[in-house]
């Protein structure tokens, strides 16, 4: 299985859904990592979960892990060398794929034991502030 760097980004953030006729909040103008995801059944945003109104539908609790470096769109498996280790751990994660990179999102309740499992997996980490 391939190993790679991981880097776990500061902050918690959320996964918010919207309906599709939603215009884009103002509050998502932000610095650091968004993700907007628009179909034809929802307006998902995942973001800092300190900026977001009460109001709106999310799921708090969330950390991110950024695979370090580009990866080719032909490069197989950079995700299941995370996804399967950390289902074998009953452990469950949300990827968001870039034009770049990739991103795994853990919940906070499961963070620690699943830098534990990918360790053990080989990876390497980077912790804010590294």
């Amino acid at each position: 299985m391939k190993t790679f760097h991981l880097i776990l980004l500061p902050d918690c953030y959320a996964i918010c859904r919207l309906e599709p006729s939603d215009p884009l909040p103002p509050w998502i103008n932000q610095e650091g990592f968004f993700s907007i995801t628009h179909t034809i059944e929802e307006l998902s945003i995942v973001c800092k979960e300190a900026i977001v109104p009460r109001a709106i539908q999310c799921q708090a609790g969330w950390h991110i892990l950024k695979f370090e470096g580009t990866f080719e769109f032909s490069q197989t498996g950079v995700l299941a060398s995370v996804a399967l280790p950390l289902a074998e751990a009953g452990i469950s994660l949300l990827a968001i794929s870039t034009y770049d990179s990739d991103y795994v999102l853990i919940q906070t309740e499961q963070l620690e034991r699943a830098l534990q499992i990918l360790q053990e997996a080989g990876h390497t980490l980077q912790y804010p502030g590294d």
